[in-house]
């Protein structure tokens, strides 16, 4: 005589039994971690703006160390003088800018009654105004995003990049140090001509001396990621020009 347990339908249920107990589990664990994640969210976004500012924890010349989570709050608080939310023709304050999902507010904007929410972030450093300025594009496989911090020359200050899942090696390493300080001197203007800043092949530039030519030298191997920051910046940057602009009125 067959045991209950040989039957089909014991290992149907049993299954069943186990699939919704661990998923309680996963779910709660999930609920019970997700203030924790929200909080590491918003440090990460800190961390980020502060970085393209040059405000960071670096000793060395390939280093990438951020404001410890300990400490960012404080750090961002007293360099982060004011968080405006750009609407059209409408500039507001909002201390709470940096939450504002810009990739959400390019999905709404295709909506032509939306009128989308741009962040700007104005910080000081060395006794020096900079404007922060948040950015989102596509590499090769997925998204790629970051910050450009700018004088009101609009002479390029710090950058940050980061990305979903470009190839290590090569797209992957728009985060590293030797191309993110690249930028740094570079105009996003040219005159009075917007033109952001172009990662080029064969720039014949290979320590970036030249910092009128809105370019700075592509990673062998990665010219579609390297575009995509290029279009990233265009993209992005532009929308921020009427305010910008205003700032030398």
């Amino acid at each position: 005589m067959a045991k209950k347990t040989d039957k089909n339908s014991y290992t149907i249920i049993f299954s069943v039994i186990m699939v919704i107990v661990v998923g309680s589990l996963l779910a709660g664990v999930a609920q019970g971690l997700k203030s924790k994640i929200t909080l590491n969210e918003r440090f990460e976004k800190m961390q980020n703006i502060l970085y393209a500012m040059g405000i960071n924890e670096n000793e060395s010349d390939g280093d990438i160390t951020f404001i410890s989570t300990d400490k960012v709050e404080e750090v961002f608080a007293a360099n982060i003088k004011k968080q405006l939310v750009i609407q059209g023709d409408d500039v507001t304050e909002d201390p709470e800018a940096y939450l504002i999902d810009i990739k959400k507010e390019e999905t709404l904007a295709k909506d032509p009654n939306y009128q989308r929410r741009l962040p700007l972030f104005v910080g000081e450093k060395d006794g020096e105004t900079l404007y922060v300025i948040p950015m989102r594009g596509k590499g090769l496989w997925d998204a790629i995003w970051g910050f450009v911090a700018v004088d009101k020359s609009l002479v390029v200050k710090g950058v940050f990049f980061d990305h979903a899942g470009e190839t290590p090696g090569l797209g992957a390493e728009i985060m590293q140090r030797y191309f993110m300080d690249d930028f740094k001197g570079e105009s996003i203007m040219d005159a009075d001509v917007f033109k952001g800043i172009i990662v080029a092949k064969g720039n014949n530039d290979p320590v970036n001396e030249n910092k009128t030519d809105n370019k700075v030298d592509a990673i062998a191997g990665a010219t579609i990621t390297g575009d995509g920051v290029t279009a990233m910046i265009k993209k992005d940057v532009r929308m921020y020009l009427p305010y910008l602009n205003s700032l030398s009125q």
